[in-house]
């Protein structure tokens, strides 16, 4: 066989060849633009030969700090087109965390949309490597800024060669990107992706038991560009020449539900927490959401009532997913096997609610106290992982010992396989509740609650226990329609039938808002601090 690299810049090849018509729809601060596959890689191989004039070489990182746009999406193939490596940076990290990643990742140049300026201008004396920032802007003169040197991106297109060719001469495995986790202790980790395992991944996400992604799609990541790469859809949608709805900064679940509506939309992916609030926004107005095929979550487990929802009142078919930034990230998704569609509703909801079926290509283990777990849906262990899109190690991070071991990825994921083999999630090892020598998952108890009408968001932690160790404590807010309407007791009757005594959270905690990391997920650990206050008031 023809021994052929695979490559991230043969993805936009394939698109301007085949889909030069198709249309990439961009939404920015001025408004909405739209661009064919053919202009987009017209101006792609423009930002290319700009980033070599500015002195981009092989194996430089080229940091991003922007929103889902067109200018980004440019950035994902121009970078890695010359052999450079993009990394996308999580503009809602911390400051500090900020300038550690892009020291850390030894960034030498930095794309910068306009309105992230100013979280740039703040700490850009602590960056150590960084050269020249690209300002990505709809205006025609750049706005006042005291970075140096700066350019504008419209202006070095103008003045770049919309012909240039990707250079050839490179390697699979050579890097191609890279992200850094989301740490919540510790400073983030980062992680490099080859050129090789990009474009795996990419085709993972075209296989009708996956994604299913293909040309007629319409695609819409709400996933961040920032985050894992918005799993791997802007890679997968160019090359299998999807139509693409990129949604731009602060947008809102009616600008969601506009944009599913106006551009028909078909597949759109993003976690639990988006979904709960275009959820929301669907059951407040009138919206013609018939075009979906797909809402693609992950991030996070979901509320069994809101996949109901989604599926039964608006006939949208919820794909839920499991991934990390070390696993490119797709590793597992939940289909129904072909038998098991006339499964009664209440089983079905349950076999959607897990997080499925391994991606074909990945190996997988899930590992207990006495080895590996038996497939019975109820013995709990680590999920262990590995393929030719899992990370083998952490970026200059002497942590690498504590994740892989043995070629695997220990995931500090637990979780439960039954016996048709799908993964069901049952925490994260430090969240785990153990109560009286026994585990309780506080997934389990979140889904539970989340899937009473009146619960907008529940998150459950450990509180320790003088005489059981820990104990499960709920913390709840509820829709605006039901404040003090519905309390404690309310809920506690609701949950009682579902799980044995000992697994009933001990108090139900009401609150505004429930802490989230920089991409969505619960933030237990600030929770944990939260409750710690409100426990220390109450005694």
């Amino acid at each position: 066989m023809m021994n052929v690299p695979l490559t991230v810049g043969s993805l936009l090849e394939r698109a301007e060849k085949f889909f030069a018509k198709k249309e990439v729809v961009s939404r920015t601060l001025s408004g909405i633009h739209r661009f064919t596959y053919r202009e987009i890689g017209q101006r792609t191989r423009r930002l290319a030969h700009a980033l070599e004039k500015l002195g981009v070489q092989k194996g430089d990182r080229v940091g991003t700090l922007a929103w889902n746009h067109h200018r980004h999406l440019e950035t994902y193939f121009a970078a890695p087109g010359i052999g450079a490596v993009l990394h996308t940076i999580n503009i809602r990290l911390s400051p500090e965390h900020i300038s550690y990643i892009v020291n850390h990742a030894e960034d030498t140049v930095l794309l910068v949309d306009e309105d992230i300026l100013p979280l740039v201008e703040k700490i850009h004396e602590t960056f150590k490597t960084v050269k020249a920032y690209i300002i990505m802007t709809d205006k025609p003169e750049l706005p006042a800024t005291n970075l140096t040197p700066v350019y504008s991106y419209e202006k070095l297109l103008e003045e770049s060669d919309p012909n240039y060719s990707f250079v050839t001469d490179l390697d699979e495995n050579d890097p191609a990107g890279m992200c850094y986790t989301s740490a919540t202790t510790g400073n983030p980790k980062g992680v490099v992706y080859s050129h090789r395992g990009i474009v795996l991944h990419t085709f993972a996400l075209g296989l009708v038991d996956t994604a299913a992604i293909s040309e007629r799609d319409v695609t819409l990541p709400v996933v961040p560009m920032f985050h894992a790469n918005a799993w791997g859809m802007p890679f997968a949608a160019t090359w299998f020449g999807s139509a693409q709805v990129l949604p731009g900064p602060l947008f809102t679940p009616k600008l969601l539900a506009e944009l599913i509506e106006q551009e028909r939309v078909t597949l759109t992916a993003g976690v639990p927490t988006i979904w709960l609030g275009l959820l929301n926004e669907l059951e407040k107005g009138e919206y013609d959401t018939s075009s979906l095929r797909a809402i693609l979550c992950g991030g996070s487990a979901a509320p069994k009532g809101m996949i109901k929802a989604f599926e039964t009142k608006y006939k949208i078919p919820f794909l839920h997913a499991y991934g990390m930034t070390e696993t490119t990230p797709l590793a597992t998704l939940s289909r129904l096997k072909s038998y098991q569609t006339e499964l009664p509703q209440d089983e079905i909801l349950e076999i959607r609610a897990k997080q499925g079926l391994l991606v074909p290509g990945l190996e997988m283990k899930v590992v207990g106290a006495n080895g590996e777990v038996k497939w019975d849906g109820n013995d709990m262990g680590e999920l262990l992982l590995r393929g030719p899109w899992i990370a083998d190690e952490y970026y200059k991070d002497e942590r690498t010992k504590e994740a892989f071991k043995d070629g695997w990825l220990y995931t500090g994921d637990v979780a439960t396989v039954d016996e048709e083999g799908v993964i069901k999630l049952v925490d994260r090892t430090k969240d785990l509740i153990k109560s009286g020598g026994e585990w309780i998952s506080s997934v389990d108890l979140e889904n539970a609650i989340m899937a009473h009408e009146a619960v907008f968001e529940a998150s459950v932690v450990a509180v320790p226990d003088p005489k059981w160790q820990e104990r499960p404590v709920a913390c709840v807010v509820l829709k605006d329609a039901y404040k003090g309407k519905v309390g404690k007791e309310e809920l506690m009757d609701f949950l009682t039938p579902q799980f044995a005594k000992w697994w009933l959270p001990d108090d139900i905690v009401f609150i505004e808002e429930i802490p989230k990391t920089s991409v969505g997920k619960f933030l237990k650990s600030a929770l944990r601090e939260q409750l710690k206050e409100h426990l220390t008031k109450n005694v």
